[in-house]
């Protein structure tokens, strides 16, 4: 078996039987050499399987031969002739299709759009028929068991129901050379046993298949023969009917490979998240995928939610995490201090907060971690250097910012401690672009950033999707130690496997229900089976709803700290307002030539206030009429004279009544004050008055808009009590006028 490098026959071909030879391919991208040297041959009729760990060049060399990338050096030769494929449409000229990894879909177009792109059924005059081409493709997903809505749009698809568009797409235009870059990735067992099946099938048909997968008991059954890449480099090839799983992990990640998870009993504390009856309304499915679902994950425990898709699992998560609205129902977080977390820390549970009304940023700062499903739509920023993804949810806190500048040392250290961690591969380290990057260097950076967090509650959504045998170990294994260290766990996986290996508790959903609660080590995956399917059903007893007294309100100002500013500053001007009520019926002018100031008056008034009637309660919005009237009485005031013109102008009657009922005689008039309180204008002309229209005469007085500034006192005033001022302060002016008559002081006209 050649180690290192190329067989011994490099420049030959093996025969008639190699419909694909990829000799000597080299590729480098910037910072790292993706493909070193190497040389695959795939036989006519078989089953090629590709086996390495993530970013070891399984990806790379597929996109060169479907003409994505141009290799660096290297021959292609298709039937023993060499051709050179420039791009994808070379690639399909000579019967070559691929499933990608990442989809190549158009998330506004259809299925069957999607399917027919590219290879459109269009008449002479160009017009689309896509009916012509329906029957062919509906007939694709009966032979093959593929169950596709083709007219619901890719983007409210789930990621099982993509897959099954993207192998269509490659069955519809009947190409000969299948590579198949994890398909099964994302598809249920049920649906990985189908494919398999599919597969063989397409081969007994004469069609030859490339197969990239991570998992090694989908290659023993599907492979005829596996060829190993480790770090760009090929390692062999082997027949799968002469070797086993161990030698393969071996071959893979070149030390021995753990493949069960190894985990103690489980410390079971306080429950951390309550679900109650919480009903999630897809819009995209028009019906309601959960129904009344209620449970709770406990501290120091893995909770698992296992089912086929489209039972409501991934509508669960979303509307836990917020990224769907809940219909009805309600979600609890434990409020809990992970600040200063410890061991199973059930003293560390106060109460509970009810989160389903809150937004995703809220919920996070809050303690839920969150590894999603669909990694591209709602786990990264593709075009985003993998640096700032590692930040992404904790970008504003103080260790990556300042007064609102970020901390950019700081974020490059913490992506570069994460990267290392969790061994995530890439060519340019934290300042690569995360959508160069594999899918399972992908994986690993999300799962290293939700982990490291350190969240009284995680939840996982697939969490080893595409990942090697080697990163699925260390992953299960930090996995445990979080669980072990307290926290609350909720997974979501399709892989049973995976379910038996982490899972303390199983929740099984069908139908979005959950028809069972069961122990991992009391049961098989035959009878998990029967329940997903809905040929079993357990009687759950009904869980109650918590009490008023064991939940509070989401801390809203904890989340962001501006909005408790603002609410903080609100609320001392609310209590400022109610400790002097006196500023709302008694409007004084802040002037600094008054005789008494503003402080002195209400002081006065209080006193009279509570001689009458002590408070007891330290504030009353409205006084009674009495009240009013009395302390009109004993403080008595001149209101600014502008804001006499602006309240009093509207009301022309009332002006004219007041003005005959306030001119005194001759005889009467007061005497002016030492400290005139109004601007008196003087020899004032009743022809400029008339033709001005401006000035408003009050005691036989022109007054004068003040020049100076308003105080606060008016923006302080309520709107509700405008009218009543209007009417106090027109008594006000009575009330002076008629002091200064009974003093027999004389005023100036």
């Amino acid at each position: 078996m050649p180690i290192n490098g190329a067989p011994d026959n490099l420049n030959t071909l093996s025969g008639e039987n190699d419909v694909v030879v990829m000799q000597n391919i080299t590729k480098t991208f910037p910072g790292i050499r993706a493909n070193d040297n190497i040389t695959i041959r795939l036989r006519k009729g078989e089953i090629h399987a590709l086996l390495g760990e993530n970013g070891a060049g399984k990806s790379t060399l597929m996109s060169i031969l479907f003409g994505i990338y141009t290799a660096d050096s290297g021959s292609i030769f298709i039937n023993g002739k060499e051709v050179r494929i420039k791009d994808p449409n070379d690639a399909n000229r000579y019967g070559i299709g691929m499933v990608h990894q990442h989809f190549m879909l158009i998330d506004c177009f259809t299925g069957l759009q999607n399917i027919i792109l590219g290879a459109e059924p269009a008449d002479h005059l160009g017009i689309l028929h896509p009916k012509k081409v329906r029957k062919e493709i509906e007939a694709l997903c009966d032979k093959y068991n593929f169950h596709v809505d083709l007219d619901v749009k890719v983007q409210d698809m789930p990621v099982g129901m993509q897959q099954k568009v993207e192998i269509l797409k490659m069955l519809y235009r009947k190409n000969s050379i299948l590579i198949f870059d994890e398909p099964t990735a994302v598809l249920t067992p049920q649906e990985i046993d189908e494919l398999i099946a599919s597969m063989k099938g397409l081969v007994k048909e004469g069609k030859s298949i490339l197969f990239i997968s991570h998992k090694l008991n989908e290659i023993m059954d599907a492979a005829d023969r596996v060829s190993v890449l480790r770090k760009g480099k090929y390692i062999g090839t082997v027949d799968v009917k002469n070797t086993n799983i161990q030698e393969l992990s071996n071959m893979m990640v070149g030390r021995p490979v753990q493949l069960v998870v190894q985990k103690g009993p489980a410390k079971v504390g306080k429950p951390i998240l309550c679900v109650r009856n919480l009903t999630v309304y897809s819009h995209a499915r028009h019906k309601e995928m959960v129904k009344k679902v209620s449970f709770d994950v406990r501290q120091g425990e893995i909770t698992c939610i296992a089912g086929i898709e489209g039972n409501g699992q991934s509508e669960l998560i979303y509307g836990i995490t917020g990224l769907m609205p809940v219909k009805s129902g309600h979600v609890y977080l434990a409020n809990v201090d992970f600040g200063k977390k410890k061991k199973v820390a059930q003293s560390e549970v106060v109460n509970f907060m009810k989160i389903e009304e809150l937004s995703i940023r809220k919920r996070n700062n809050l303690g839920v971690s969150h590894i999603p499903e669909d990694r591209h739509r709602y786990g990264l920023v593709l075009d985003f250097p993998l640096k700032y993804n590692m930040v992404i949810e904790k970008y504003f806190t103080p260790s990556f910012s300042h007064h609102g500048w970020m901390d950019y040392p700081s974020i490059q250290r913490y992506s570069d401690s994460v990267i290392a961690k969790y061994d995530v591969r890439s060519g340019e380290g934290s300042d690569s672009l995360t959508r160069s990057m594999s899918g399972g260097n992908q994986q690993k950076a999300i799962v290293g950033r939700e982990l490291d967090r350190n969240t009284p509650l995680l939840i996982a959504c697939q969490p080893t999707r595409g990942l090697d045998v080697g990163a699925i170990e260390f992953i299960h294994a930090e996995i445990v130690k979080h669980r072990d260290g307290g926290e609350a766990i909720l997974l979501m996986s399709l892989e049973l496997e995976e379910v038996f290996n982490l899972a303390d508790r199983i929740l099984v959903m069908h139908e979005g229900k959950i028809v069972a609660e069961l122990d991992p080590k009391k049961t098989t995956m035959e009878e998990i089976g029967l329940y997903m399917s809905g040929a079993k059903k357990m009687d759950l007893p009904p869980m109650e709803d918590l009490k008023s007294s064991d939940y509070q309100e989401a801390p809203v100002g904890l989340v962001t700290l501006e909005p408790s500013e603002d609410k903080k500053a609100t609320a001392q001007e609310e209590e400022s307002q109610k400790e002097t009520p006196l500023e709302k019926t008694e409007p004084i002018d802040e002037k600094p030539d008054q005789v008494k100031p503003q402080e002195e008056k209400a002081e006065e008034s209080k006193k009279a206030l509570e001689e009458k009637e002590p408070l007891a309660e330290p504030v009353k919005e409205d006084l009674n009429k009495e009240d009013k009237e009395e302390v009109e009485k004993e403080t008595p005031a001149i209101p600014p004279v502008s804001e006499v013109k602006e309240e009093i102008k509207p009301e022309p009657l009332m002006e004219a009544k007041a003005e005959e009922q306030a001119v005194p005689s001759e005889e009467q008039k007061p005497a002016p004050e030492k400290v005139e309180e109004v601007s008196v204008k003087e020899n004032s002309n009743p022809e400029e008055e008339e033709k001005d229209n401006k000035p408003i005469r009050i005691n036989g007085r022109f007054a004068k808009s003040s020049s100076k500034p308003q105080t606060s006192l008016k923006k302080e005033e309520p709107k509700k009590e405008k009218k009543d001022l209007d009417a106090i302060r027109l008594k006000n002016l009575v009330q002076f006028r008629d002091k200064k008559k009974n003093t027999g002081e004389k005023g100036d006209k």
